[in-house]
């Protein structure tokens, strides 16, 4: 079964993550469905505007760490010592690039967000020309605390450079409300009214010619990409890769193969695990 899905509503392209049964967590498979739903609107001359969303109960909960974590995934995202930067970063790139592939497209994107836009959820969803939230969804980068650097940058982007520090020095997830009370995200609405706010925009949009959006999006995006975002996401993907492969990194992989990555997880986010000496903090250092 296609973990991307895709379908055509008159100048609508309506394009879901479909994983539901993991809330839609990212193994090989899913980036390379997204860009490729993506090229296809993109490339489909009835087609205005795009939406993004989530088949489920959340948007994306990030890479399948059952996979990636426990396991190894086939891009091997912890290798052996000596470990081969070159081939985790192409690894890495190539991913980076497919999400990235809703910033290039020449038409618009409009992200609806529920329940969770994690880890490299939130990747996904920041790629988005806009991105609107539930209220109760939930937004952030954990893996910031441990085994990941944000490949795409956009939360400095959207953010500027404090609030960005702020989310990424934590790892902390905020509301939907929070979001857009930060300026990370356009809105957030009460849950029972995102279909239809999300409706309302992209009906909106759609009824300006392609062209003209198009036109809108180049020159924005362009001003952004002028102050360096190929350099800084080439660097966050190096950087990525050096997480999973510094001692706390492989320590917290070693975590995961003992204990599960559930458990792991729960000890990054909650501060209760020193991934240097890889033991259980004091309390008192918590």
């Amino acid at each position: 079964m296609s973990v991307v899905s895709y379908e055509k509503d008159g100048r609508i392209a309506r394009i879901a993550l479909n994983r539901p049964e993991v809330m839609n967590a990212i193994n090989d498979e899913l980036p390379v469905q997204l860009a490729e739903a993506v090229a296809r609107a993109d490339s489909d001359p009835d087609i205005h505007v795009m939406v993004l969303s989530g088949n489920g109960p959340a948007f994306c909960a990030g890479y399948d760490l059952t996979f990636y974590a426990e396991g190894n995934g086939s891009g091997e995202v912890t290798q052996p010592m000596p470990w081969d930067p070159i081939k985790d970063y192409s690894f890495m790139w190539r991913n980076t690039q497919h999400f990235m592939s809703l910033w290039r497209a020449m038409k618009p994107v409009i992200c609806k967000v529920h329940g969770f836009a994690v880890a490299g959820g939130s990747d996904i969803a920041l790629c988005a020309d806009l991105t609107i939230m539930s209220e109760d969804a939930q937004i952030g980068y954990m893996p910031a605390r441990v085994w990941g650097c944000p490949t795409t940058a956009m939360w400095v982007y959207r953010l500027g450079a404090e609030k960005a520090k702020r989310m990424l020095f934590t790892g902390d997830k905020i509301t939907g409300r929070e979001a857009a009370d930060m300026g990370l995200v356009l809105k957030a609405v009460p849950a029972d009214q995102l279909d239809d706010v999300v409706e309302e925009m992209a009906a909106r949009m759609a009824t300006v010619p392609i062209n003209q959006l198009a036109m809108q999006k180049m020159v924005i995006n362009q001003a952004i990409e002028q102050t360096g975002m190929l350099q800084t996401q080439r660097l966050a993907t190096i950087f990525d890769g050096i997480t999973r492969h510094s001692p706390e990194g492989i320590n917290f992989k070693k975590r995961s193969e003992e204990v599960g990555w559930r458990q792991a997880v729960a000890e990054r986010d909650e501060g209760t695990w020193d991934w240097t000496a890889n033991e259980e903090l004091p309390k008192r250092n918590r």
